[in-house]
Formats: C-alpha cells, structure tokens, sequence
C-alpha cells in the first residue's frame, strides 16, 4: 500500500496451514500440547474458574475448531474426531453458549432484531467509521490483523448449513455462499481477495498468521461462527448470524473504501471491501427474504433462534469495536503482543506509525 507500508516480502510455508499457536494460558498450553504429540500427555478438563470471555478459554476452543478447517502443520489429522478431545470440545462450547445466552437473553423480537440491522450507525459509532474519519495507517493495518483470523475462513462455516435446510431456503444460502466462494473462479474467492488485501498492505498473507496477535473479543466472534455451523441444533442461530452479517457489511465496507482512498491504499485493499459493497447489498435480500424468509414458514419454531443469533453477532462485535477503539484511543495497539509472542518481532510493521 502507498498509504499503508510498501509490500513486504514474505517466506510463507508451503500449504494451507499453519503452525500451531502459542499459549496464553493453562487451558490452551494443555491443549496445544497433547496436539504437539507430546508422549502421553492427557487431554485436559476445563477449570471451573475459567473465563468464557477469556482468551485462555476461547484459544483453547478455536484451537479445536482448527482441526476442522484445514488444521495445523505436524498435527495428525486424526485428532479431529478424537473421543477425548471432542469431550473436551464440547465443554468448552457448553461454557461460552451458557455464557452467551445469558448475555444475550430469551426475549428477543426478530422483527425488532432485522429492522434494527437496517438502522445506519451514528459517523461515531463503529471501528469502520472511526477509520474513515481519521484512522492513521498503523490503524488500518491492526484492522486488518484481526480481521484476517475471519476472512481466511469467510463463509466456511456457513457451508456446514447447507445440508440442513430444504427448498427455497437452501437455494437461496447456496447462492450467497456462490458468490463468496468466488463464483467459480479461485481468483475471487473473498478468502483469496483479503489475502490480496494483506499483501497488498505489506503484510503476511498466510493463513491465520495473525492468530497470536488477536484479542479474545476477535477469537469469540470467529469461534461463533464455527460453533453455530458445527451444531444442527444451532442452525437459526447461524442462519440469524449470517443475516447480520450480511445485512450490516454492505455499509461497513462503503466507510471502509472510504478510509482507504484517503490513505492512498494499495487497489488490492480497496477492491476486497469495494466487493462488499457490492454484493452484500443483494445478498442482505436474499438472507432476509429467501432463507429467512422460507425458514420462518417452514421451521416458524426457529424465530427464536435467529434472533439470538442476530443478538450474539451483534454483542460480541459490540465488544470488539469497544476493545479495539478504546486502545485506539488511548494511543495503544489494540493487539495482542507480549514478549513471549512478539520474539522475533513479526508484528513490529504493525505498530510503526507510518505516515
């Protein structure tokens, strides 16, 4: 990027994944080392005082959920079924769905709860806006960081949901998951755009090779996704997270191109947001009407379960846009970097404060 940092060239490792991440905690070191082959190591039992928001609890459970997607490099692909580790899975997942649904609570209207995803946020309000108005490159670049863990796997877990809805609905969420995937061609795959996008910002373009800068706020909203494409039992909730999403992005990355005109962003960057603008404005219709649409007259008992799934999306990104602008703010980064992670200084381009 012209306004963001030069491009930088990466050694990036060979395939699709990545090395496994560094711990924060007893709960995600237990994990990540019965995954490293230690001999013999146990699976570990989740603490009763542990944090649902914690990063230590939500590493552990995207660490898991890792193992589904394209899993870690010197990781036998057979963990992923593993009795023990899926036990351990499910009470980590158990934490963090009580920990939510008491958050979000059992009253929500979903007409209330689609109307409201229409309502266009205050200039104030939002990390986007706050980039567009007076966001400095070091800015941009830890946006990018955290958002990075998401959109190297966007619209993945929506594919989980295909095969358990019927009809109008399912065709519909085929069509939107289409177009994310690319339409086709592999140089359009969004995935693919926001590698481009990091790239064309001087950053590592590997997969999730931002995962131990990100904060628990970001590693929750990831973790929902997968949890809600994982469970059956879940589906409104995903079907309602995935409307959110769709329905709210179009307006987000307008203000997002528009930050990054006014930095002279590399095309790379702009063309990923300027794509959703585009077609997340039609998608909004298609989730609203079609899958929605469809699902609420052939499953009406999953109303409520959209709507706790538009409520989560919303709370957990709430909670990242007031951790990420408080820091700002304050003059601070917004990621997570100790010494013990930051070693060998990978992180160090995000923080200069390029003009």
């Amino acid at each position: 990027m012209r306004g963001l940092g030069n491009p930088v060239q990466f050694r990036s490792p060979a395939g699709p994944r990545r090395g496994l991440p560094q711990p924060c905690g007893e709960l995600s070191a237990g994990v990540l080392e019965v995954l490293g082959d230690s001999a013999g190591a146990p699976v570990p039992n989740v603490p009763d005082e542990a944090d649902p928001a914690g990063r230590d609890l939500q590493l552990a459970l995207h660490t898991c959920y890792g193992l589904h997607y394209a899993g870690f490099d010197g990781v036998d692909e057979d963990w992923e079924w593993d009795p023990e580790l899926l036990r351990l899975r499910a009470e980590l997942e158990r934490r963090f769905l009580t920990a939510l649904r008491s958050d979000v609570g059992n009253d929500r209207d979903l007409d209330i709860e689609l109307d409201a995803l229409l309502t266009v946020p205050t200039v104030e309000a939002g990390v986007a806006a706050f980039l567009q108005d007076r966001g400095q490159p070091w800015q941009v670049r830890e946006y990018f960081a955290h958002r990075s863990i998401l959109h190297h796997q966007e619209a993945d877990p929506y594919a989980w949901m295909i095969p358990r809805l019927r009809g109008r609905a399912k065709a519909a969420l085929v069509a939107v998951e289409f177009d994310e995937f690319g339409g086709g061609h592999a140089d359009r795959i969004h995935q693919q755009l926001y590698a481009n996008l990091l790239a064309g910002a001087g950053m590592d373009p590997s997969y999730l090779f931002y995962l131990d800068a990100v904060p628990a706020q970001m590693l929750a909203i990831v973790n929902m996704m997968s949890l809600f494409g994982l469970h059956r039992g879940l589906r409104g909730a995903g079907i309602g997270h995935f409307a959110a999403v769709e329905i709210t992005s179009s307006p987000a990355s307008r203000r997002m191109v528009g930050a990054l005109e006014r930095l002279h962003a590399d095309p790379a960057c702009i063309r990923f947001y300027r794509e959703h603008v585009e077609a997340d404005a039609v998608h909004e219709q298609l989730m609203r009407r079609e899958v929605i649409g469809d699902l609420l007259r052939t499953e009406p008992e999953l109303r409520t379960s959209i709507a706790f799934g538009i409520g989560a999306t919303g709370l957990l990104e709430d909670r990242f846009s007031e951790h990420v602008l408080a820091c700002w703010r304050g003059n601070r980064t917004s990621l997570f970097i100790e010494e013990a992670v930051d070693a060998g200084g990978k992180f160090d381009r995000l923080l200069a404060n390029e003009q």
